[in-house]
């Protein structure tokens, strides 16, 4: 008797479930065709004739009018046309030995922290090809508004630059400008930085977004989209960054150490666009933002939080619950964006397991979705090693899904909110993303936020030539042990 696998039974089960519309009204419409063809000319005019010429005229009026209004309440295509990311020069690379003389140098009163530093640093899974900006080589640090705008500025500007240069954009085909950067906000705005380097128009739309964490970066995608609904034929221009300069800590609270380690230079520039001409040439449509927020819950508010040490030094504290508060904002966004993405099989597993803990057994384990059957690509931020492993482990991922996050960070460190353009770059400098693919951002920010984007890709991307990954690829991927003996 042949054995049937469990791996044959849910594949059948999948096909049926998501072809349920085609297996029921394919046959009904092949035997109402069989039925017409049966039927000889005489009655089929007979038939018609029995029709009244009002009602069919009724009927077309229906269908205009039906039409018109879907087509007039459908939102606007929003298409990604291309983006850059910002790639720094290696006089600005950190490799581990400079960062732990560094650190022994600016603690040299504190051991206890530079051997803390060290470990987190053994474990973060970055690589040795990092960087910080140059007020950071110093010792000290001289963390001030000059170097910080001259951050801000190499960064930003590179970005644009290598964005035009690719997309053909000129400052006045520019109509709306949104910044996103947490921990530098100065006055004037990085927005009306840019304008003015730039000389754009004098009615662009600008925004400048700040405090919104690592997610920001899609809360001005979400933005864009929203601005792009109500004003056609438009081109709107993104930048998200992060400037280290100003947020450099140089207390000894463990806690407030660990941005340190982590984080390192990047910006990217995405250019979208509601223009239909556009549509040939983008590289994605965006299809979904789903944004969660947990900031009502006090601990979720306080797990990343800038404050003052005991000795007056201004850092980032990053709580011991925050891996915890972030399980719990995925869960949420996953539980919204779940029914948007998956494909009815996985839905009704869902909804059948949660009707099964509800009323049978609580104890039923939860039925997690198999979101590779919703999307071919994953770009988790690449917040640190363990938000990477905790995103594979709860969305059931394979080593080659989270691919992208690791390498990125391993190459560039937590860009925070650009990371997820490094990712994209990433799974397109290795030649994998074809036309029809599916790409599922996901971002954690403080407040705390999980920010989620989907993006469906217009045409097969040939391999790029340039950006950030143009002189490292064939080296990547790479193997990442999981202690790096400093």
């Amino acid at each position: 008797m042949m054995r049937v696998s469990r791996r044959s039974v849910k594949v059948g089960y999948q096909y049926l479930v998501n072809h349920i519309l085609s297996l029921t009204v394919v046959p009904i419409i092949v035997g109402v065709g069989v039925q017409i063809f049966r039927c000889g000319p005489e009655e089929l005019v007979k038939y018609l004739e029995q029709v009244e010429l009002i009602q069919m005229l009724f009927l077309c009026l229906m269908m205009i009018s039906v039409g018109t209004v879907y087509l007039m309440s459908k939102p606007r295509s929003i298409y990604l046309v291309d983006y850059a990311c910002y790639k720094p020069p290696v006089t600005c690379r950190v490799p581990f030995s400079t960062f732990m003389e560094h650190s022994r140098l600016i603690l040299k009163d504190n051991p206890k922290s530079v051997d803390f530093q060290m470990r987190i640093l053994e474990r973060s899974g970055l690589g040795e090809e990092t960087c910080l900006p140059p007020s950071i080589h110093y010792i000290p640090p001289t963390p001030t508004m000059e170097s910080a705008r001259a951050e801000a500025e190499v960064v930003i500007f590179s970005s644009i630059d290598s964005l035009m240069l690719k997309t053909g954009l000129r400052p006045k085909d520019i109509d709306i400008l949104i910044v996103n950067c947490s921990l530098f906000s100065p006055t004037p705005s990085l927005s009306a930085m840019i304008i003015n380097n730039y000389k754009l128009r004098s009615n662009i739309k600008s925004y400048n977004l700040s405090g919104m964490g690592c997610s920001a970066g899609l809360i001005s995608i979400d933005l864009a989209r929203d601005l792009l609904q109500v004003h056609p034929n438009s081109h709107a221009l993104v930048i998200s960054t992060e400037i280290i300069t100003p947020n450099y800590y140089q207390g000894s609270e463990r806690a407030m150490l660990l941005p340190n380690c982590l984080f390192r230079m990047g910006g990217a520039a995405i250019l979208l666009s509601n223009k239909r001409r556009d549509r040939s040439r983008a590289k994605y449509k965006l299809v979904h933002v789903v944004r969660t927020h947990k900031g009502a819950d006090d601990k979720a508010y306080k797990c990343v939080y800038e404050q003052e040490d005991p000795q007056g030094k201004v850092g980032i504290n990053l709580s011991k619950d925050l891996m915890v508060i972030a399980g719990e904002a995925l869960k949420s966004n996953i539980t919204t964006i779940g029914p948007l993405v998956l494909p009815a099989s996985e839905q009704l597993l869902f909804l059948f397991t949660l009707i099964g803990r509800k009323i049978f057994n609580p104890k039923w384990k939860p039925y997690i979705p198999d979101f590779k059957q919703a999307f071919e690509h994953f770009c988790i931020h690449a917040g640190g090693r363990a938000v990477i492993d905790e995103l594979q482990k709860n969305l059931q991922l394979s080593a080659e899904h989270v691919e992208a996050s690791r390498m990125t960070l391993h190459r560039f460190g937590n860009t925070s909110s650009s990371s997820l353009w490094y990712e994209l770059g990433y799974i397109e400098a290795k030649g994998r993303m074809k036309k029809g693919d599916r790409v599922w951002q996901i971002a954690f920010g403080s407040g705390f936020k999980c920010n989620s984007a989907v993006w469906k890709c217009n045409r097969t991307i040939k391999t790029p030539t340039d950006g950030p990954w143009q002189d490292c690829i064939d080296r990547y991927p790479v193997q990442i042990p999981e202690i790096v003996k400093l």
